[in-house]
């Protein structure tokens, strides 16, 4: 007979406490990946750029015409790798593109048909 005060046997072994992380000089919890080289501005995407380094991350710009058109060829192959030339691919991608078109077209057309919109037929 068992005694009944038994636990029954545990499948999984005991995982160890949690430690803490270490703790930086300058407070906060440090990591444990090495922090990671600044960039440099003349590679910061766009939207890592901060307000006050703008300017100056404009002025690093290439707009040169082969620099404009080298910048559509990667953000096409960008788009496409990431919608387009997937294994399992939805309606999202073209889609979008679908839906590009459709308000360029209406901002093309926009001054038409502001002035057909305020014409009398009668």
């Amino acid at each position: 007979m068992a005694a009944p005060h038994a636990h029954p046997p545990t499948l999984l072994p005991s995982a160890p406490a949690p430690r803490p992380l270490p703790v930086s000089p300058r407070g906060g919890a440090r990591h444990d990946k090495m922090a990671q080289p600044p960039v440099p501005l003349k590679d910061m995407k766009l939207l890592d750029v901060k307000l006050g380094q703008l300017p100056s991350w404009l002025a690093m710009r290439d707009f040169t015409p082969g620099g404009i058109v080298g910048a559509f060829r990667r953000g096409y192959e960008r788009y496409y790798n990431k919608y387009i030339n997937v294994k399992k691919g939805g309606l999202g991608g073209i889609s979008m593109v679908l839906a590009g078109y459709v308000v360029m077209s209406y901002i093309w057309s926009y001054s038409h048909l502001k002035h057909d919109r305020r014409r009398k037929y009668h």
